[in-house]
């Protein structure tokens, strides 16, 4: 290990990172590393996240709240996600969410979602 690996070492709060308002009253908050990402996604009863699929695998671990979410084209499986509960979404599967509850979602992505970080991520911007 070098000393510049260590320099690269960083330390965040999250009260410390604004949210980024997004669809409805969706809105998160992300640390990226070079790997991977990690999002806060607050959402409100009632919001929506319409259906999409990135190459990214996620995890989304429910700190509070709950999330209903259908996946596939057709909607073939759907899972509700409570607080203290983990669903893994791997790579290219379709996904939609509504949230059930005033919902706090950790995402977990790898690699980074560059649309997310762009802004291009047109989806969750309407």
């Amino acid at each position: 290990m070098s000393s510049s690996d260590i320099e690269r070492v960083s330390h965040h709060s999250w009260s410390q990172i604004p949210a980024e308002p997004l669809k409805g009253t969706i809105t998160r908050k992300l640390i990226t590393g070079e790997r991977m990402m990690i999002a806060h996604v607050h959402l409100k009863k009632g919001d929506d996240v319409p259906r999409h699929q990135h190459e990214n695998e996620q995890l989304t671990y429910i700190l509070s709240g709950a999330l209903r979410l259908w996946f596939g084209a057709n909607d073939e499986r759907e899972i509700t996600v409570r607080a203290g509960e983990v669903v893994v979404i791997p790579s290219n599967v379709p996904h939609r969410a509504l949230a059930l509850e005033d919902t706090l979602d950790v995402d977990v992505f790898n690699p980074p979602r560059q649309d997310w970080l762009t802004g291009t991520d047109a989806y969750l911007r309407g």
